[in-house]
């Protein structure tokens, strides 16, 4: 049977015609698919000038590595000759840990909670069990661990497990207090078990509980010491198979650990009472303390405290023993922090620790338990951090972790991802957070050293930025796919400390965390850095070396518009160009008034929700403040949070919006350009069409707002022209749509967009919206209703048939169902009252701003959140050095074009198919001392389309919305391609990103679908179901970048990053640490004749006699079920199927063929040996007796 290659027939379905990069052909009131276009057309000669290099063999998905710390994590485990780290979490994930580089994530399939970790000491393995009661065999000696064996338990429940050093036997403790025994190797069960009823005295009338200890004595290995709950403590004979003496005790047991010459031991109990006990005289505790508890008179009991959940007792050769332990403090100290406590003879340490203890471990330098342990470090896993502490100080100060384990300090809110940024970057923002590093640090190495790591093949510089709750926001070295910290900002230094009790007298919209990021913008070529805060305010930043101390630029923005219902007036009795103060219900809703008072008191007006410092601040060298700009209250409603971001630092303008409208401001002239509600952007090509409007009087302005006057002449020039400014001239050819500052014509109330909802079993847009057939209109729609005048059609729509007619043709059901859904016409069935239509996305570009120009010119895309997209034109000042005092128009060019669902993200491509880059400020220090104001000039890369003399489009512009993508040709405007890329679901991120000197759209679903799309042509190139939606948290965070990279934040703690590139997919393997490398393990030390005569050294048995199945018998089937790996022999081949499982069966033939062949060699071998000395004997014998007679015998 033939076979085909799905992922080929893909690359294919577009070749053979240009017009089958739309997918279904549809259009949503900009354009259709390419089939239509006149081959002879200007877009059908655009088409055939670039030829598509990526293919789907280039992309492939996969997770690469995960950075952070593990969360909930259970259990702990090291390997002290390896010297790697194991930690295991509730959720069935285990992290191994080594040197810096070497950090590996493996995942058991079922789920379960991890309740403890031992590794096979030097040996490249690792048994866990999971709260499902399976053991599990890990294979550390490949870079991605594999399961080689499972043993599930049916009958009995895992509490605790316990492998001897240089053994292939684990012991197994259970709930109901049975000890059972497992071979390594096979992982079978063995038929010798200890059972609890054999273990403990006859006359015991109660259960020992579960099994909570398990370990052999370190003086001899034929001894067992068993731990059960109720406080017995059991010492076992294997060999006897009796117990040799037994311990009782009135308080529980949490823990045990020997003295290293296996004569005493320690436990821990519940009323943090800590007993010492020798085996010689088992009857009583050779010595009681309760470490914590206050002292009593003489014969009376200490009071009881906190149990102490682990006691280590580790020995010294040169000084008193360690003896470490968590928990154990008073009761009457209910306000003290979980601690760790380390005994050293008579000093008491207590270490406090900011989480709970989860579990620690002691480091020493031999894995031999029967020697000095000599400890050097404690490791101490916590709920949200791990530390490791050194013990050979006398302060015992910890070790500077290396890993990335503090992404969570405090919640991640937003990420940012750059692959192949500037190279210089990473130095420099190394160099400036270095200096902010904490002191007191132990001057050791990092003790966890194990594995080993190189760079790899691939190496261009990676960052990645997160922004945090508490207003921080962290920039992270991830080349080579390792993360390391390189400088902090805290962005709420720029604002005054809320005092206790103030939240409710200011103006704060959100109680808890006000200074939370919510969006960044960053341009790595300028390093400009941009961000806006959940309380609705947006920050510049500046980099420089320099410390300066300056006060801090802000501005306050009014961005309001209220939407107030009226009755609909009939048509034959509307006038055809009314006045809109007549139809408005009340006055401020025109106005920019300050302070309004209520009849209840004094409503909240004009105010920012933050106060930002108005003294001089020390701003250290790295990202400095340069503007701060606050959304304001408008008549009592607060601001609302800002839904999109962009910053070009070559116009040195910052734009922003809300599901009220837009702002722009200019950060170099400290100015707001523009301030206006999203319906005002469409009324601005139609001013002229409005009716005059009488001044209002007794009204004060904000600052920075412009009187409304007499003439609507004097209006519309106002409006042209910067604050710095005086009035220009005015022409009919500048006048339509120009716009200045804050005019806040309506003000809108904010309706709350909720994400995501789950309708009926179908993901619904977060954007999406109903509409209503109701027979109100809100007066905004009404004065624009009436604008129009009779006969004349809404403008959105006329607009939208415009482009249809340049355009591809569009089907007549999906034309009627985007004019029910998009239209801003006047007609009632498609106007909603309730819908708000918010700023989504916004990009500056050097691009045509009209149809059919002839030139590029700066530009500000903006899309909505109903699928429109307005080109706003900015026109700056010619000269540099006006730049800094002439103002800056913003003129509306009148285009729109429209898709389904709203707008996320925009790009743009060049006539040869290369991807442009937005035009940028080459970076140069603000405060250098060296610089004279002569040599100051801004240096400026534009990034424009290549010039060309023929008549033609010359730029692609890509956008992509919720629901599909287009490509427009521009000037023409026409739409070349389109691809519905879902319909039942909804696009969470997308991005236009570089790969393999080619471009590419990458989109992320709310379905967990990955989707991958050529440009400019749309073709799909790759579309995997990799991870569905399951938290909020994963469509905050993921984000995609280029060189084929993504990230999202898997976890509250942690980082998963991941590739959809074919080629690092292939050089991941050499991109990897290795866990497991070959390391001699050290020598037992020699005790001499006298301590080996007289005890003291370990004495060792045969373990395999004893447990073996010739001594023991085989244990019940009903009991354990052995479950081969997929790393095992048996996993592949029950996994092998296809001609990949043909292979590996051909290939274990073929192996087990010359071994078969190679048994058969040796016997053969053996066979001729025998024969030559049957035939030399012979020989010899026929010798001796050749010339001898009969009787001679």
């Amino acid at each position: 049977m033939k076979k085909f290659n799905f992922r080929k027939v893909l690359d294919g379905l577009t070749a053979s015609s240009p017009g089958s990069g739309s997918s279904g052909g549809s259009n949503s009131g900009g354009g259709a698919g390419g089939g239509s276009i006149p081959s002879g057309g200007t877009a059908g000669v655009l088409r055939e000038e670039i030829q598509e290099t990526l293919t789907s063999e280039y992309f492939q998905i996969c997770k690469t590595v995960r950075h952070g710390f593990p969360y909930q994590p259970t259990a702990l485990a090291f390997d002290p000759v390896q010297k790697i780290l194991a930690i295991g979490t509730r959720t069935g994930a285990i992290r191994i840990l080594g040197r810096p580089g070497v950090d590996c994530y493996c995942q058991h399939e079922s789920g379960a909670a991890v309740l403890q970790l031992q590794f096979l000491i030097n040996e490249g393995a690792l048994v866990s069990a999971g709260s499902d009661d399976t053991l599990h065999l890990w294979n550390l000696r490949q870079k991605r661990p594999a399961i080689l064996h499972s043993l599930k338990f049916n009958r009995e429940r895992i509490t605790y497990c316990h492998l001897p050093f240089q053994s292939k036997w684990l012991y197994v403790g259970t709930e109901r207090g049975n000890t059972h025994i497992v071979n390594i190797e096979s992982f079978i069960l063995s038929g010798y078990v200890i059972m609890w009823n054999k273990a403990i005295e006859l006359s015991t009338k109660t259960h020992p509980g579960p099994v909570v200890h398990l370990s052999d004595s370190p003086r001899d290995e034929g001894k067992l010491l068993i731990g059960y709950e109720n406080g017995t403590v059991v010492f076992w004979d294997l060999k006897s198979k009796r117990a040799e003496l037994r311990v009782y005790y009135d308080e529980a047991i949490h823990s045990i650990d020997w003295h290293h010459e296996g004569r005493q031991f320690m436990c821990s109990h519940s009323d943090g009472s800590l007993t010492l006990w020798n085996l010689k005289s088992p009857s009583r505790p050779f010595q009681t303390t309760i470490p914590h508890g206050k002292s009593q008179r003489e014969g009376r009991k200490s009071e009881s405290c906190k149990p102490i959940l682990k006691v280590e007792y580790k020995t010294c050769r040169n000084s008193e023993p360690f003896i470490i332990f968590s928990g154990g403090l008073s009761y009457d100290k209910a306000c003290r922090r979980p601690s760790l406590t380390i005994m050293h003879g008579k000093a008491i340490t207590v270490l406090e620790m900011d989480h709970p203890i989860v579990e620690f471990l002691t480091l020493c330098d031999t894995p031999y338990p029967n020697e000095f342990q000599e400890p050097y470090a404690v490791v101490v896993l916590l709920e949200k951090d791990l530390i490791v502490v050194d013990l050979t100080q006398s302060n015992f100060p910890i070790f500077e972790n290396p890993y990335p384990m503090d992404i969570h300090e405090s919640p991640v809110t937003c990420t940012a991802y750059f692959a192949d940024c500037p190279p210089d970057l990473i130095l420099v923002l190394y160099a400036i957070g270095v200096k902010h590093k904490k002191q007191g640090y132990s001057n050791k190495e990092w003790p966890i050293s194990g594995g080993a790591w190189n760079l790899g093949t691939q190496t261009y510089p990676e960052i990645i930025i997160t922004g945090h709750a508490d207003g921080s926001i962290k920039f992270w070295d991830a080349s080579a796919i390792t993360l390391q910290m390189l400088y902090k900002l805290k962005t709420s230094k720029v604002f005054e400390k809320q005092k206790i009790g103030e939240g409710k007298q200011t103006c704060e919209i959100v109680e808890e965390d006000p200074y939370a990021v919510q969006m960044m913008y960053w341009c790595p070529e300028s390093r400009i850095f941009c961000v806006s805060g959940v309380s609705a305010y947006v920050i510049i930043y500046k980099f420089s070396r320099h410390e300066i101390t300056t006060e801090i630029v802000s501005l306050e923005v009014r961005l309001q518009y209220d939407v107030e219902d009226i009755i609909t007036p009939e048509p034959e009795t509307s006038p055809p160009f009314p006045d809109l103060s007549s139809q408005l219900p009340s006055s401020r809703s025109l106005s920019g008034s300050t302070n309004t008072v209520a009849s209840e008191g004094v409503t909240k007006d004009s105010i920012p929700c933050l106060n930002v410092k108005t003294r001089p601040v020390r701003m250290p060298p790295g990202y400095q403040a340069e503007l701060v700009i606050q959304l304001v209250w408008v008549d009592g409603e607060p601001p609302q949070q800002i839904t999109s971001l962009a910053v070009s630092s070559a116009y040195g303008i910052v734009a922003f919006g809300n599901c009220n409208g837009l702002a722009v401001v200019d950060f170099i002239q400290k100015t707001v350009l523009l301030s206006m509600g999203t319906i005002d952007l469409y009324r601005s090509s139609d001013l002229y069409q409005r009716q005059p409007r009488s001044p209002r009087k007794n009204k004060q302005f904000i600052a920075g707002l412009t009187e409304l006057n007499d003439s609507q002449v004097s209006l519309e020039l106002e409006r042209c022209k910067s604050p710095t400014s005086g009035l220009p001239t005015r022409t009919p050819e500048a006048a339509p749509g120009f716009y200045r500052n804050e005019i806040p014509a309506v003000r809108q109330r904010n309706q709350v967009h909720h994400l995501p909802d789950h309708v009926n079993g179908h993901c619904t847009s977060p954007t999406s919206q109903s509409c209503s057939s109701g027979k109100r209109l809100s007066s905004a729609d009404v004065s624009k209703v009436n604008r129009w005048g009779p006969g004349r059609p809404p403008f959105r729509k006329a607009q939208s048939a415009a482009c249809m007619e340049i355009s591809l043709p569009v089907t007549t059901e999906e034309s009627r169902e985007n004019s029910y859904n998009r239209s801003r016409s006047s007609s009632i069935s498609s106007i909603d009252k309730d819908s708000k239509e918010a700023i989504t996305a916004l990009y500056f570009m050097e691009s045509f701003a009209r149809k059919n120009d002839s030139t590029v010119s700066p530009c500000l895309f903006v899309g909505t959140s109903l699928g429109m997209v307005l080109i706003i034109s900015l026109n700056l000042p010619s000269a540099d050095e006006q730049r800094f005092t002439e103002p800056v128009m913003v003129l509306p060019s009148g285009t729109f074009l429209s898709l389904k669902g709203a707008v996320l993200t925009f790009s743009c491509m060049d006539r040869a198919g290369g991807l442009m880059q937005p035009p940028y400020e080459v970076w140069r220090d603000p405060n250098n001392i060296d610089d004279n104001e002569k040599s100051w000039r801004r240096k400026l890369v534009m990034n424009c389309p290549s010039p060309s003399q023929e008549i033609g489009d010359h730029q692609y512009t890509i956008i992509c919305s919720e629901k599909q993508a287009k490509v427009f040709s521009l000037p023409s405007q026409t739409c070349l391609y389109v691809h519905n890329i879902t319909e039942t679901s909804f696009i969470l991120q997308a991005d236009v990103v570089g790969m393999c000197n080619s471009a590419c759209l990458a989109c992320f679903c709310a379905n967990g679908h990955i989707m991958i799309m050529s440009l400019p042509s749309l073709r799909p190139m790759l579309d995997v179901n990799y991870l569905p939606l399951t938290d909020m948290r994963i469509a905050r965070t993921f984000c995609f970048t280029n060189e084929g990279q993504a990230l999202y934040l898997v976890s509250p703690t942690e980082i998963q990053r991941l590739t959809y590139s074919q080629e690092m997919c292939d050089h991941l393997q050499d991109m990897l640490g290795d866990l497991f490398t070959p390391i001699e393990t050290p020598e037992a030390q020699n005790r001499g004749f006298l301590k080996g005569l007289f005890g003291g050294s370990g004495q060792t048995f045969d373990r395999e006699e004893l447990f073996g199945e010739a001594t023991a018998g085989k244990a019940s089937r009903s009991l354990a079920q052995h479950i081969p790996g997929p790393g095992s022999i048996e996993g592949m081949k029950g996994a092998a199927g296809g001609v990949m499982g043909e292979l590996t069966r051909a290939r274990l033939a073929l192996d087990e063929r010359g071994q078969r062949l190679g048994e058969l060699e040796e016997k053969t071998a053996g066979m001729m040996t025998s024969a030559e000395a049957f035939s030399k004997h012979a020989h010899e014998l026929m010798l001796k007796y050749k010339d001898k007679k009969w009787y001679q015998f």
